[in-house]
């Protein structure tokens, strides 16, 4: 039987895909701060886990233990919110959170898979990491890390002649928690939706994945728009 963590998976697009993991016949076993929602999954190994925490990697190794072993990691972690007036607990949070705490967690991920010898990586970024958005600062910069993160781990894990995966999910606006507020949000996508996407995704060994084809094409303009243009663009 194949094994999966799901990190992140208290709501939204990670319980979706924990969910869908259970019926394709997946061992699972899940994680996120607020452990009590994690209870309404299924048939799953829990453990609360707090990414930005030094012993979240610990925790994540006892979840591995439980499982019986690790053959998908896959991480739904991170907060984001608009901050057009740049209060620094907001950047400082998500830098802690989407920064670090992916760092961590990827990164922990990464040497259990080097040891095993086999593995398959798989995390929520965003299509904000394709340019700097003024409305979003550090979430759209620690998006950007985390798309050239997993590139950087990619290429090393292929030097080291290691058999380890990588699925860059990158989808649009969600309709999540994350998103809740008063702002409205365009071409919301329904995380029901993504979630099987994000399963195909896996299941392909796909590198990258933009979700769904309307912010595929919508970034694939966002990256032919010049710096001098960009900079002046009112978001």
């Amino acid at each position: 039987m194949k094994k999966a963590i799901v990190v992140g998976a208290s709501s939204g697009i990670g319980m979706e895909v924990a969910r869908l993991l259970l019926k394709q016949g997946w061992k699972v076993g899940v994680a996120a701060r607020r452990i009590d929602l994690l209870k309404t999954i299924g048939d799953v190994e829990t453990e609360q886990i707090d990414v930005t925490k030094p012993e979240a990697t610990q925790q994540l190794q006892h979840l591995i233990e439980r499982v019986g072993g690790m053959d998908l990691f896959f991480y739904a972690s991170g907060i984001g919110k608009q901050n057009r007036e740049l209060k620094e607990d907001i950047e400082l949070a998500t830098v802690e959170t989407n920064a670090v705490g992916f760092t961590r967690m990827i990164g922990e991920a990464y040497r259990y898979f080097a040891q095993q010898g086999h593995g398959h990586i798989a995390a929520i970024s965003s299509i904000a990491g394709t340019k700097g958005l003024g409305p979003a600062p550090s979430y759209s910069a620690t998006k950007a890390l985390q798309n050239v993160y997993l590139q950087a781990l990619e290429q090393q894990a292929n030097a080291r002649g290691l058999n380890i995966c990588f699925t860059d999910i990158r989808p649009g606006f969600v309709d999540t928690a994350l998103l809740n507020g008063n702002f409205k949000y365009p071409m919301m996508l329904k995380p029901e939706a993504v979630a099987r996407e994000i399963v195909h995704a896996i299941n392909r060994k796909q590198h990258v994945r933009i979700i769904d084809w309307k912010y595929r094409i919508l970034t694939a303009l966002w990256r032919r728009i010049p710096k001098c243009i960009w900079r002046y663009l009112k978001l």
